[in-house]
């Protein structure tokens, strides 16, 4: 299949837009990681962490080559190091414009989607599709973790605020703690990003409240999911200084799309497990 010509994409967040039924890759906007990444300090040669952003896409169609509609779930894995992320309205568009395209298999859409999306993300990525009785892959799990969510706390704070993070004098432990209470809104247009969240550490032990105060504090806070994820991450290590440190976030879906990233400094993959709200 060959690409239709193209030229510079405009960010379409938050723009009304034409949907495309023709394949076009062009409707794909990366957006770079530095831009952000520097006002955490991090440098894309000496990152704290790897880590990837897993994106699964619920609204897949394309014809076959008879010209038979065909519906499966995607599932694309964006390593952390790539140079740029897509922007996600970019990407459902991207994703409709294969809605009317014939393909002569499943192979053969997952090799274009995986040229597509590495190129514009400067990196390669990895593409599966699941056809839609492939219900074990989409098994509805639970973090393995204790939830901090039920505390009798009072809040006040629902603005950033990282000095919220503090300490406990004890030995040195390891948990893994969750909250479903992150919150954050998106950059561009203001609308309510939601997620469930895994910590993952080994060290000092974190207070429990100021861990749950912090991150309610993202409540008004405008950034885009793969954003978040490694602020959590960096305050995390910079406050608390844990020997090591896995965070990651799985967040509702929107236009058929859920993204969820994880950061971490001590594991090398992450399964992509699906969440009751998912």
């Amino acid at each position: 299949m060959s690409e239709s010509p193209s030229s510079p994409p405009e960010n379409p967040l938050g723009q009304p837009v034409r949907y495309d039924e023709n394949y076009s890759p062009a409707l794909l906007f990366p957006i770079a990681r530095q831009d952000k990444r520097n006002e955490l300090s991090l440098k894309s040669d000496k990152l704290p962490f790897n880590g990837a952003d897993i994106w699964n896409a619920y609204e897949l169609s394309w014809l076959n080559s008879k010209g038979l509609p065909q519906v499966g779930i995607a599932e694309f894995v964006f390593p952390s190091s790539s140079p740029n992320i897509i922007e996600s309205k970019s990407f459902k568009l991207y994703l409709n414009s294969l809605n009317q395209s014939k393909f002569d298999d499943v192979k053969n859409l997952q090799t274009v989607m995986q040229h597509d999306l590495s190129k514009a993300v400067d990196e390669d990525i990895s593409v599966n599709i699941y056809g839609v009785d492939s219900v074990g892959e989409n098994q509805i799990q639970a973090f393995d973790a204790e939830c901090i969510d039920h505390q009798d706390l009072t809040i006040d704070q629902y603005d950033y605020d990282p000095s919220l993070l503090q300490l406990e004098i004890s030995d040195l432990v390891s948990e893994n703690l969750c909250s479903h209470l992150l919150k954050s809104n998106c950059l561009i247009t203001n609308q309510p990003d939601w997620a469930s969240v895994l910590i993952q550490y080994k060290g000092q032990k974190i207070c429990h409240a100021s861990l749950l105060k912090y991150l309610v504090s993202f409540r008004t806070h405008n950034e885009f999911h793969e954003q978040c994820v490694e602020r959590i991450f960096c305050d995390v290590l910079t406050y608390c200084q844990p020997q090591e440190l896995t965070i990651y976030a799985r967040y509702t879906r929107r236009g058929g799309l859920d993204i969820n990233p994880w950061r971490s400094n001590c594991l090398t993959s992450m399964e992509n497990i699906r969440l009751v709200r998912q």
